[in-house]
């Protein structure tokens, strides 16, 4: 349980706030960039700051400052020139440092242009996705993360703005036994409602779940209940590392348990060898967050090393319907069971009041993290994952993962993760984060004669708007 005060310290991201300013020392992803080059200009909010990222015809990125200096117009309207960004209303023009060049209207000996000055930031491309630099000079480099340098792949990137804070997003990276509940107990519920499952079942899974006539043809089947036996939390130079041991295993051989999970600090979970989940603070309750995945390239597949060719898609947010009833068909995967718990803890969640047990000890750990790396920077350091210089050779950061070792191509859990990586495995749609909405996966799918889920619903209200905290 944290004071009032300790929450607000750990959730608040403007500028000024302690949060909003570690935040700031980092480089956090705003974009895909191959979406510049459909629309060359994007509204972007951050750390309670609303900008514009374009693409002006050069090529150039560039970050601004939401309204231009003149007459206050959005940006987000602003036509992309040789040389940066102007303004649809008089056609002032800014370049990438946020320099005012030209306005058309004043006299060309004026040397008013030269005294207006947008803010800017620095943004870079890496890995398909657009990072944005808010924080003091000098920038720290832009972390070469495995996903993110890969060659030879094929990418996609699935986005959402999910209306909560980012503390209740990335605490939940540090709970893995909700896995058990959240996305064994209760899918097998949601698909019972669904009418894909006759029983769902019991909590332990010693009554499985069982298949309706009607489950046979869907695309998933009930999800299997794996009941922890034990967890635990290891920090190491990156983040904290989550260990669990399922009742079926045993600490010698379980790779979960012997290796763990990362968690990167302040805002990554590296959820297995392909893919990360990013969640980034736009401001105090909103936070856009990032499903990034790469798998190798199938016979006649083209690999995404130029970003331009990176698959880019949204995924749908869950929520009620008319009637103040959960809209059932959006959570039957993982990303949609994660979102509604997310967003039904309100806006901001209220842990003056929360009651933590023993298998929160993650979440503690985390917290202590977060206020330790505070008084860092605080003290004038650089805090953690904040880097200097690149890797040797430019190569990646390397970060103990799971399915990196030589006994995951045989684990009952891992195998199917070690088996994607190397090729191995039919493909197929699994119900784990957005893979359900990913097209290089239903294509995949496709290809392979698989089953391919049906449209998402819709929803008519945000669960955010309806939850009390």
């Amino acid at each position: 349980m944290l004071t009032a005060e300790q929450n607000e310290r750990l959730t608040l991201v403007g500028p000024g706030t302690p949060m909003g300013e570690l935040m700031r020392r980092y480089w956090q992803p705003i974009a895909a960039y191959a979406e510049l080059s459909t629309n060359p200009t994007k509204a972007i909010r951050l750390l309670g700051e609303d900008l514009v990222l374009y693409k002006d015809r050069s090529g150039t990125l560039g970050l601004l400052e939401a309204s231009c200096a003149h007459r206050r117009v959005h940006l987000l309207y602003g036509i992309p020139e040789d040389n940066g960004l102007r303004c649809p209303y008089h056609g002032w023009l800014y370049d990438a440092s946020g320099q005012c060049l030209e306005m058309p209207a004043e006299a060309p000996e004026s040397t008013f242009p030269s005294r207006v000055q947008l803010k800017a930031y620095p943004v870079a491309e890496l890995g398909g996705l657009v990072f944005a630099y808010l924080g003091p000079a000098p920038a720290p480099v832009l972390p070469h993360w495995g996903p993110f340098v890969a060659k030879g792949v094929v990418r996609s990137i699935g986005w959402a703005v999910v209306p909560c804070n980012w503390l209740q997003i990335m605490e939940n990276s540090l709970d893995p036994v909700h896995g058990e509940y959240n996305h064994q107990y209760f899918c097998n519920y949601v698909l019972e409602r669904m009418g894909i499952l006759d029983d769902r079942g019991d909590l332990l899974g010693e009554r499985p779940a069982q298949l309706s006539a009607e489950g046979e043809s869907f695309w998933r089947k009930g999800a299997t209940i794996r009941h922890h036996k034990k967890v635990g939390f290891t920090a190491f130079e990156h983040g904290i590392l989550k260990h669990r041991l399922y009742a079926f295993e045993d600490e010698e051989t379980s790779l979960g348990w012997r290796i763990g999970h990362p968690i990167l600090f302040p805002n990554y979970e590296h959820g297995g060898l392909d893919h990360f989940q990013i969640r980034v603070p736009m401001d105090d309750t909103h936070t856009y967050y990032l499903w990034y995945r790469y798998s190798p390239p199938r016979d006649g597949e083209q690999a995404s090393d130029d970003p331009d060719d990176v698959n880019v898609y949204k995924v749908p947010m869950p929520g009620l319907d008319g009637d103040m009833q959960p809209v059932w068909g959006l959570m039957d995967n993982n990303s949609g069971q994660d979102n509604m718990m997310w967003t039904s803890q309100g806006p901001i969640m209220q842990r003056p009041i929360e009651k933590l047990g023993q298998s929160d000890v993650g979440i503690i750990m985390f917290r202590r993290m977060l206020f330790e790396q505070l008084a860092v920077m605080e003290d004038g350091g650089d805090p953690m994952n904040v880097f200097r210089k690149l890797p040797p050779d430019g190569d990646h950061i390397v970060v103990p993962v799971e399915e990196l070792d030589p006994a995951a191509a045989n684990d009952p859990v891992y195998s199917r993760a070690a088996a994607v990586a190397t090729q191995g495995r039919k493909p197929r749609i699994g119900a784990g984060n957005t893979q359900k909405y990913d097209p290089v996966l239903l294509r995949h799918t496709a290809d392979a004669g698989g089953t391919l889920p049906p449209p998402p619903p819709s929803i008519e209200i945000d669960m955010a708007e309806a939850a009390p905290g």
